[in-house]
């Protein structure tokens, strides 16, 4: 309760705390959203000032489905719904965030989108807590845990040892259960700790064989073991928890951002079926390598000679010494490229489309660079060819990958669905300008997995 935790110096309590955690996280931060599957971010803010720490993101004021869905369209990771709910007595804010909820939903399924909710509400606990958070379970289904998080040190709000404090004056951490906001007239409250915090608000749910639900990740936790240390306190959370952060710095809240990344699961490699592969097969599915980096070749050699290929895959191998000895021959080669390739997709094969795996240098690494430009074009113009709409398409190589997108599918803006295979991007673009669109198209970089990794998903998509 309020009185059970006295109001403290904020020099000297936050001068006896472990030392901030050594490395920046958000170093860790940034790697881990490159790498890292992760849903778009909806912030709902129940207040209009939710926006005071931030740059560079949108804010909805509407949120019929139309605008949801041009802003899922966008290409930013998140964007703020400002639904002003902390004005709204209880019956009405649920009612205003389900139907903000199932139109985010709704829009982010015609965009093929997942979607990660976040509640945004006040650093001093008043709000409509955990009704909000109930309500948008509801509608996108059981969280694995809920994280309070109320730390906010512009406005002098820090959590240490379970208990939120609110700086005043000069050297003051007076327990936020003790100060005016704890007396608000809609949002009253006398508990401190956050953890009777949640208790409060939710009265029995978190009791007797429950209450191991509600949990926390201590200062110690982010300060000496750092983002491992929060991402395993937080595999720990029985599902449904409620998760408190301790935060005295911001860098312990980089610290717990980074662990909390580390805790999410790859999404698994995305399957046939998930893809909606046709079956029976209509068409082949056609790969394009150009890459010359040995990973490469020794990936085709195994694709072509893996057991069964012969009868499943047909091999166009285009000769680099043609490409460049003379535009006639070049051409004459792309030509035949085409035709074959139609062929075999026509027939329901996959079908290889390679360059020889001869690597011809120049006389220079401009002259090099020229040739391999050449090779490239080629197999774009063999892309840009071909008429019989592939039941996906794989592009060996970064250039390949490039170039086959932009020039070849005239692709301006795809989606990243997920992964093909681990570390191998699965995107689709269904953009009407686009050449075949909604195929998937896989970009598979040429020094990226085992030898049998290309050859096993192929099979896995036959």
């Amino acid at each position: 309760m309020a009185s059970d935790h006295p109001i403290l110096s904020r020099e000297n309590t936050l001068s006896q705390l472990p030392p901030e955690y050594p490395s920046d996280a958000q170093d860790q931060i940034s790697q881990l959203l490159s790498t890292t599957h992760l849903n778009r971010v909806v912030i709902l803010d129940d207040d209009p000032t939710g926006t005071q720490t931030c740059h560079d993101i949108s804010v909805l004021t509407d949120w019929d489905v139309a605008t949801l869905t041009a802003e899922f369209a966008s290409a930013s990771r998140g964007f703020f719904i400002l639904t002003n709910s902390r004005a709204y007595p209880p019956n009405q804010a649920s009612a205003l965030v389900r139907e903000i909820c199932e139109n985010v939903r709704a829009a982010a399924t015609s965009t093929s989108q997942g979607v990660d909710i976040v509640l945004r509400s006040d650093s001093t606990l008043r709000g409509h807590f955990p009704l909000e958070a109930d309500v948008a379970q509801a509608v996108f289904g059981p969280a694995d845990a809920v994280i309070l998080a109320p730390f906010f040190y512009q406005g002098g709000r820090f959590t240490i040892a379970d208990v939120h404090y609110v700086a005043e004056g000069e050297d003051k951490l007076v327990p936020a259960g003790k100060t005016q906001f704890a007396r608000d007239a809609s949002f009253g409250y006398s508990s401190s700790n956050l953890r009777d915090y949640v208790r409060e608000k939710a009265p029995g749910r978190f009791e007797g064989e429950n209450e191991g639900l509600v949990c926390s990740v201590s200062i110690a936790d982010v300060r000496k073991g750092g983002p491992a240390r929060v991402c395993e306190r937080l595999v720990e959370v029985p599902r449904g928890g409620v998760v408190v952060v301790n935060a005295a710095a911001e860098s312990d809240m980089h610290v717990f951002v980074a662990g909390l990344l580390l805790g999410i699961r790859s999404k698994p490699p995305i399957t046939a079926a998930e893809l909606g592969l046709s079956v029976p097969r209509t068409t082949g599915g056609l790969i394009l390598a150009g890459s010359y980096v040995p990973k490469t070749t020794a990936q085709l050699d195994a694709l072509i000679h893996r057991a069964g290929g012969a009868d499943q895959l047909s091999v166009i191998e285009v000769k680099v010494e043609d490409l460049i000895s003379s535009a006639e021959n070049a051409d004459k080669a792309v030509r035949q490229a085409v035709q074959d390739t139609e062929s075999h997709l026509a027939s329901g094969r996959d079908t290889l489309v390679m360059t020889s795996r001869k690597l011809i240098t120049g006389e220079d690494e401009s002259s090099s660079l020229a040739i391999g430009a050449n090779v490239a074009g080629v197999l774009v113009k063999i892309l840009q060819q071909i008429q019989t709409r592939p039941r996906y398409i794989i592009a060996k190589g970064g250039i390949t990958s490039s170039d086959a997108a932009t020039k070849g599918l005239n692709v301006k803006r795809a989606t990243v669905i997920g992964q093909a295979v681990s570390g191998v991007p699965l995107w689709r673009c269904d953009e009407p300008s686009a050449r075949h669109p909604g195929v998937p198209f896989v970009v598979f970089p040429g020094n990226v997995g085992g030898e049998a990794t290309l050859s096993e998903l192929v099979k896995a998509w036959y």
